[in-house]
């Protein structure tokens, strides 16, 4: 984490400190928490935190929490959305009491402001969307009370009630909160609780012609759920006020507390739905669910568990203060658990053939090798060896340096379980290009032992010609190469032109599970790896979840 983030878990859970005050006094009796996402998107990592909190404070309290969805604009919501939504919250681990929708509410939310209306408490204002913008002042500036302000309660009734039975035009009025232009707090300026808007519902159809503004039903529907503790990220602080206004005017089933915490902000990533959106739109990535995408289904595709989301959530703790999260903080919680969870095996991305030509033709064995070096319930496999093997490009070097400890020519290095080879001669194309190596074997070095005690300072994994499975592999990295690309005039700019490199000559032994069931590997000395959600036996596609080591720690420090 970055030095403003310093608080943890541990020091700075203040919304438990709040729950147990709140239990303590008799003020709550169960602790009732809700998520409450608009569906207009794919939820990403900094969704993920509000879901830890909301659903983890209910669990740990013996509480309930529901997963709401804030539906009141019908042109960006989608049943899309929803079924995401319910998916990557049920695949985090969590479970909601009740799932409704604001939506549900619109009849009472419609009877609540005109019970606003019958107190003088909102009116309905015919000013311009523009007019209404300029009119509200700035900060430093107040505002301009409507020339509408002071209709009488029976007229303010009847334009609500002819807005409801659609006798107008979208943008001709809204129902604007009486409560004072020159309030400091811009949120408290009249502000706007509904307006007309001719567009399909997705829950009500063609019921309703007016909707509710965001901060009209938040509140209300917490209310009418009984939520005791409404968890907000802190850019709703300046909301409260008018979250407490609307509660306090009106007679509500229960009267929830509203509270706010920092946000996550991580790193070499963006959370703006807008542009994450438009990300997909202009084509920059395959689809919400794009592995280098830090939506939670792009995240489950690439490889990450949720326990390790959830372990992120819990290290980064919750604070009052925002912070810049480093996004090694989360690859390190994705690296420590698939190092536990992870099933061991020798796969070989960028493949050069190796020819022993000591070893007879018709010959084949089996090694055994473990599925997890820390943990034999594990088990083992049978890893078959043959006279052609494939070595990774990059684990020979024609020239190299004396401290270049793996394969070139004259010198000896062990493979992995196997035997000793030693390098004789490098076979190149009509272009100069190495083609293939031809190597001599010690058959008294099986096992990766000699008899003789000589030490050999190089391991390098390999994977059989004969017995190979070919394949696909996507080479996932960060998706962009500026720590904070929200920052740059065009974020776009800070795209990583590296993100993605397709592999397509990959060599994987025989014991993988080409589809199906998403086993996490881990491939020696590469990293860790998973099936794609498109791969098939015919067509074996997999995708690096993470490396096994962090390679932009080095970037970092030159910035």
């Amino acid at each position: 984490m970055s030095d403003d983030s310093a608080e943890s878990s541990e020091t700075s859970n203040f919304i438990r400190d709040i729950i147990d005050a709140d239990l303590a006094s008799g003020k709550v009796e169960q602790v009732v928490t809700r998520f409450p996402p608009e569906p207009n998107g794919y939820l990403h990592i900094g969704h993920a935190k509000s879901i830890c909190l909301n659903f983890g404070v209910a669990r740990d309290y013996g509480g309930l929490c529901n997963l709401r969805f804030d539906d009141t604009n019908p042109e960006k919501e989608e049943q899309e959305y929803i079924d995401s939504i319910r998916r990557d919250v049920e695949w985090l681990g969590f479970e909601w009491h009740s799932n409704p929708f604001a939506s549900d509410y619109f009849d009472r939310l419609y009877a609540w402001a005109v019970d606003l209306i019958r107190q003088g408490k909102a009116y309905v204002d015919s000013q311009s969307a523009d007019e209404i913008r300029t009119n509200r002042g700035t900060l430093t500036e107040p505002g301009k009370n409507s020339p509408y302000r002071e209709r009488s309660v029976e007229e303010n009734l009847q334009l609500f009630e002819d807005m409801k039975n659609d006798r107008y035009a979208d943008g001709e009025h809204v129902l604007r909160a009486k409560i004072d232009m020159a309030s400091p707090n811009i949120n408290m300026r009249d502000p706007v609780l509904y307006r007309i808007l001719h567009a399909t519902h997705h829950n009500t159809g063609d019921d309703w012609v007016i909707y509710p503004l965001y901060d009209f039903t938040h509140g209300l529907s917490d209310a009418i759920e009984g939520v005791t503790h409404s968890l907000c990220t802190l850019e709703f602080e300046d909301h409260r006020p008018l979250y407490d206004w609307i509660l306090d005017q009106l007679d509500t089933p229960s009267r929830p507390e509203q509270t706010e915490f920092a946000r996550l902000q991580l790193e070499y990533s963006l959370t703006s739905k807008r542009k994450l959106n438009q990300m997909v739109s202009e084509g920059h990535v395959s689809g919400w669910d794009d592995p280098r995408m830090l939506t939670i289904s792009g995240m489950r595709r690439r490889g990450f568990t949720p326990e390790s989301i959830v372990n992120f959530c819990d290290m980064i703790g919750i604070t009052k203060k925002n912070s810049t999260i480093e996004m090694g903080v989360l690859e390190t919680a994705l690296r420590d658990d698939l190092n536990a969870r992870a099933v061991r095996r020798m796969a070989v991305i960028n493949p050069l053939r190796v020819v022993i030509e000591n070893y007879p033709e018709d010959q084949e064995e089996f090694f055994e090798g473990a599925n997890h070096p820390q943990n034999p319930d594990y088990g083992t496999r049978q890893v078959p060896f043959s006279r052609e093997i494939y070595i990774e490009r990059d684990d020979f070097m024609e020239d190299a340096p004396r401290k270049f400890f793996r394969l070139s020519p004259g010198r000896e290095v062990r493979l992995r379980f196997a035997y000793y080879i030693t390098c004789k001669e490098v076979i190149k194309d009509a272009n100069g290009e190495i083609e293939s190596l031809v190597c001599t074997y010690d058959p008294a070095s099986r096992g990766g032992s000699s008899p003789d005690g000589r030490k050999v300072k190089g391991t390098i994994h390999w994977v059989s010609a004969r017995h190979a499975v070919a394949a696909t592999v996507n080479l996932y990295d960060r998706l962009f190469d500026s720590p904070n690309p929200g920052a740059a005039a065009d974020f776009h700019t800070a795209l990583n032109p590296d993100s993605k490199i397709v592999m397509d000559q990959a060599r994987f032994e025989p014991a993988i599970e080409l589809t199906g069931n998403r086993i996490a590997y881990q491939f020696e000395r590469l990293g860790y790896f998973i099936s794609d959600y498109d791969s098939t036996v015919e067509r074996p596609l997999f995708n690096r979840t993470m490396t096994l080591r962090d390679s932009w720690a080095k970037v970092e420090k030159s910035l």
